[in-house]
């Protein structure tokens, strides 16, 4: 049960949970057999809630559920790192889970940084560490759920947590997704105004960021209602990257066959990168 008070409740009130979680519902006694260890249960609620994906595209939370989980909650870090630390001991200041009060990681973030549990004394005491391939380390004495709700409403601010703080945070689901890229001609309109008709013609959407370097631009964003991610940029070329649920490519091709037209812009190439979708730019998918 979730407290109506607690931070998990505020969680939810900023960034609301898919309507279903991925890989967030087991047997956790199980999960706890396996690891060798009971876990917190302020986790347990943030993964039932959330399930695999990431905060804030920067976080990705690690569930003990799911025979094809790529970040699976596993006891592994000692085995990863233990033959690291024997040549270099003094660039690891903290014991590596199974041994006793040591780090046992709930999150990865795509750089390789581990947030972990140093996991000494009771579950619910265990604090947060952060840990970078760089072998820095952040200490936070509080759980799991205190932890992402201090760092999503920016309480608590990280050095080694990279995301977009000028953005509302956001949480994506783990989802398989068929990703098309569309190669597009320059059309007549400046690059600004072509974006906004696009959007506009997607919308509501909401921004993922936006990178401009030596003329070029990228600008990364997700239709909020149907969790299309979309990214348009001149950075490689004149194109528009879309990524969705298989099962929404006649509907996602539609909608973005129609914004295309409307931006002045003529399809001169789409290619599937990933998944089993097929667009063409005419005919049907």
């Amino acid at each position: 049960m979730i407290d109506s008070h607690g931070p998990l409740a505020r969680i939810m009130e900023r960034v609301p949970p898919p309507a279903e979680a991925v890989n967030g519902s087991g047997d956790w006694g199980a999960a706890e057999r396996a690891l060798g260890t009971p876990l917190p249960e302020d986790f347990k609620r943030v993964v039932e809630a959330y399930g695999r994906g990431d905060f804030w595209g920067a976080l990705c939370l690690c569930t003990p559920f799911g025979d094809d989980n790529p970040v699976r909650l596993q006891a592994h870090l000692l085995e990863d790192f233990g033959p690291l630390r024997e040549d270099q001991p003094e660039r690891y200041p903290y014991p590596l889970f199974p041994e006793p009060g040591g780090l046992l990681a709930w999150a990865v973030t795509d750089v390789g940084t581990h947030l972990c549990w140093l996991a000494a004394g009771p579950p619910e005491s265990w604090p947060v560490v952060i840990w970078s391939r760089d072998d820095e380390y952040e200490r936070f004495d509080c759980g799991v759920a205190a932890f992402l709700e201090g760092w999503l409403s920016s309480r608590i601010t990280s050095e080694l947590l990279h995301h977009e703080p000028e953005l509302a945070p956001w949480f994506d689901a783990a989802v398989e997704r068929d990703h098309i890229y569309i190669q597009l001609d320059g059309g007549t309109l400046p690059y600004t105004e072509r974006l906004r008709i696009l959007r506009d013609a997607l919308a509501p959407t909401a921004d993922r960021g936006s990178y401009e370097h030596d003329g070029s631009r990228q600008d990364h964003f997700i239709v909020t209602e149907t969790g299309w991610e979309l990214t348009y940029e001149t950075a490689y070329g004149h194109q528009l990257r879309v990524a969705f649920p298989p099962a929404d490519s006649a509907q996602a091709r539609r909608a973005v066959l129609t914004a295309i037209d409307r931006m002045g812009c003529v399809v001169q190439s789409m290619n599937t990168v990933h998944g089993t979708s097929s667009w063409t730019p005419g005919g049907g998918v």
